[in-house]
């Protein structure tokens, strides 16, 4: 097999980094959860890369159990949450927007500075993909913090896991197919976890927005 192009590794990275931006500025959770599917994908090409450079069974099990974990179980889950909740808009975000976009660019200009220009010692797959994916981290935790609704905090902790998998891939970490598996079991449990404990508060408040828990009383 042919290596992939550092062009295209580098555009597969800018798709997961301008997903985790989008998710931030999009008012929809439909479009969220595309935005998160799209980012999946960029992902799951990534992580082809290394499967079919030195194929085996269990790695190639380990990739297919990924793709089908962020590509149909994890979609199949949050579109169910939308149509059964009738959560067509997203909860607002503690900031607005115009300070958001300026923390994002912030956050974007600071993996560029000198402070993270030893982490390009580590680069295999060039040095503005893997400062890209160190900036795709530092965005999707802002979302998890910035966000009110909770299943915009859930996709922001997608977004987070992908940021760190592009960042361990362009970083030369290895990653045994076990472990891999191992991960992608946690996560599909963790969503149907996270999809029941959403639809508890939603039956209890009738909203996902986090901030009426506070008024929670015994």
């Amino acid at each position: 097999m042919r290596p992939i192009a550092p062009q295209t590794l580098l555009f597969l990275e800018i798709a997961i980094f301008s997903a985790a931006v989008f998710l931030h500025l999009t008012k929809k959770n439909s479009s969220a959860v595309r935005l998160y599917v799209a980012q999946s994908a960029a992902v799951s090409f990534l992580l082809m890369v290394p499967a079919f450079a030195e194929p085996s069974a269990l790695l190639l099990t380990a990739l297919v159990a990924t793709v089908a974990v962020k590509l149909l179980v994890a979609p199949y889950f949050f579109f169910g949450l939308i149509r059964r909740h009738r959560l067509r808009f997203s909860v607002s975000t503690y900031l607005n927007t115009p300070v958001t976009v300026l923390i994002i660019a912030a956050l974007a200009a600071f993996t560029q500075t000198e402070a993270f220009r030893p982490l390009t010692q580590l680069a295999a797959g060039g040095d503005r993909s893997l400062l890209l994916s160190v900036a795709t981290i530092m965005i999707s935790l802002f979302l998890i913090i910035n966000r009110k609704g909770a299943l915009s905090q859930m996709l922001g902790i997608l977004s987070l896991e992908n940021g760190i998998v592009s960042f361990a891939l362009f970083a030369g970490l290895e990653q045994s197919p076990g472990l891999q598996l191992g991960i992608t079991f946690n996560i599909l449990i963790w969503i149907i976890i996270a999809t029941v404990f959403i639809s508890m508060i939603y039956r209890q408040f009738g909203s996902l927005d986090v901030t009426a828990m506070k008024r929670l009383t015994e």
